[in-house]
């Protein structure tokens, strides 16, 4: 898959093909008003809350549907991807609900809670080094010596429709009511990828801004610069973003071709936002999303969606942040 070039018509309509399949097992995710936090902005924000999935996040989407295309002897014999934690997560909830073997590599700075998580479900887990783009590499490099299955964070057409699920959610729940903008959060752009592919075939005048952390870009970055480059990456409270895009991924075309506005926010307004959340709407989220709820404060006027992309925060997180 990598260096292939995938359809964005095609993401879409396998995103509404494998909906109803991921409906089986994960529940819709609601849609509601964040008036609080929106009410400052003189903007209406709706939240999409991903961070109410099964797994705190919505990276079982993807995770699932990836994983419902596997023989019962493929699951059986290791699925292997790489993670910062949710995907992982997603990953072994996944071979939980259909059974199977989850071998997980996660960066050595991984969220406590994540980890904690990941060996409640099961999964084997390898921790070697601070970057999830190096983690990738590895885990693609023992799965294909060992003949193992290896489920990248989103550099997989499947991976992505199951993140496109969420458009197709967002869209019957909107009912035909007007939608200015959608803003989320990206990494490696398996979620925008598939949530714009889906509104760019059904509501393509919804604009699409994609939210980066400032200090952690690459997707961003390689966007500007026209190709896939490497960046000096800092410390992120927006980890669940973190890490370098693999050589290849066929994420890059799709968010040059879909995103239409890129937003990056520093480490204070992600702090902010996620302060404000907590206070206003009394929802529990992770780094990632309050990065992009951060972005969406850069939206000027009309009725914008924000995925909330997860709630998987450490405790020590959350103290610091609230300190």
């Amino acid at each position: 898959m990598r260096g292939a070039h995938v359809d964005a018509a095609d993401i879409a309509a396998r995103s509404r093909g494998i909906a109803p399949s991921l409906h089986e097992y994960l529940p819709p995710t609601p849609l509601l008003p964040f008036r609080g936090f929106g009410a400052d902005l003189g903007i209406d924000v709706l939240a999409k809350c991903e961070h109410l999935q099964l797994t705190g996040s919505f990276k079982a989407r993807g995770a699932l549907a990836k994983i419902l295309t596997l023989t019962d002897a493929e699951r059986a014999a290791g699925v292997v991807t790489a993670s910062s934690g949710n995907h992982g997560l997603g990953v072994a909830n996944a071979l939980n609900l259909l059974g199977g073997r989850a071998i997980v590599y996660l960066p050595e700075n991984a969220a406590a809670s994540k980890v904690a998580a990941l060996r409640r479900l099961g999964a084997e887990l390898r921790a070697e080094g601070a970057d999830t783009g190096a983690q990738e590499l590895k885990a693609r490099a023992y799965a294909e010596e060992h003949g193992l299955t290896y489920v990248s964070p989103y550099n997989d057409a499947d991976v992505i429709a199951g993140q496109g699920t969420i458009a197709v959610e967002l869209l019957r729940q909107l009912d035909g009511e007007p939608l200015d903008a959608v803003v989320v959060a990206v990494g490696g752009g398996g979620l925008i990828s598939g949530i714009a592919a889906v509104l760019e075939q059904q509501r393509p005048e919804i604009k699409v801004y994609g939210a980066s952390p400032a200090a952690d870009a690459a997707m961003a970055e390689s966007v500007r610069a026209g190709q896939i480059i490497q960046v000096d990456a800092a410390p992120t409270l927006s980890d669940g973003t973190a890490g370098s895009v693999e050589p290849g991924a066929i994420t890059f075309d799709l968010c040059r071709e879909l995103v239409d506005e890129w937003i990056l926010v520093d480490e204070a307004e992600i702090r902010s936002a996620l302060k404000t959340v907590i206070d206003t709407e009394h929802h529990l989220i992770e780094g990632a999303a309050a990065m992009a709820f951060a972005a969406a404060r850069r939206v000027t006027g009309g009725r914008v969606a924000v995925v909330s992309c997860g709630a998987n925060i450490s405790s020590a997180t959350l103290a610091e942040v609230l300190a």
